[in-house]
């Protein structure tokens, strides 16, 4: 049975909204896109390059899908793990709304996506990989579907955006497994599920 991980960048106030760039997505009015760009070191890009060598597919909403799709097949470098495996293996995205998608090797799930992705989780050996796609990742927690979160938290405050644990998300314990800080202050950490909160009292 596979594994199913989630690569999330946030900032200080859980913030996940356009992160690469101004245009990327400037729903409800947004205007902070691009707030990883100054924190994109060397560091940064040595975390990345390890988890893009690791995946047998990707799973991703449409809204990442979109963007990584307008992108990444232009930019294909058969050296580079994050391209190479982004344009090469199985690539599925959850939405109800497109019809059809032209990047290859890619497949729609547009039914019951917590059912078709526990049925992909099923048939599939080794780690599928999540980047981005905060609103998926969500409803996706809310069935205990994802495994290892990789939280990279971004040393800055927007107040405003699209946050990744929103009010009513559902109340879900984890393990710490790793931590590290790069040298431009971006503290990366790696979460495996563990199960339902334990509660105490310090009376």
């Amino acid at each position: 049975m596979g594994k199913l991980s989630l690569t999330q960048f946030v900032t200080l106030d859980g913030v996940y909204q356009a992160p690469g760039g101004p245009n990327e997505d400037t729903s409800g009015g947004f205007e902070h896109g691009g707030w990883t760009v100054p924190y994109a070191d060397e560091d940064f890009g040595a975390f990345m390059t390890d988890v893009f060598e690791r995946p047998v597919a990707f799973l991703l909403g449409r809204r990442t899908y979109e963007i990584f799709a307008g992108y990444w097949p232009l930019h294909d470098d058969p050296d580079d793990p994050i391209p190479s495996k982004l344009n090469s293996l199985p690539k599925y995205v959850a939405s109800t709304t497109l019809k059809s998608a032209d990047w290859a090797g890619t497949t729609v799930l547009d039914s019951d996506v917590v059912k078709e992705v526990t049925a992909l989780k099923e048939r599939t050996q080794g780690e599928i990989q999540m980047h981005g796609s905060g609103g998926l990742a969500r409803s996706l927690m809310a069935h205990d579907l994802i495994d290892t979160i990789h939280l990279l938290v971004f040393p800055v405050v927007l107040g405003t955006g699209f946050r990744l644990f929103a009010d009513g998300v559902r109340p879900t314990a984890f393990r710490h497994t790793d931590a590290r800080t790069t040298g431009s202050g971006i503290a990366i950490h790696t979460y495996e599920l563990a199960g339902r909160p334990a509660y105490g009292s310090y009376e």
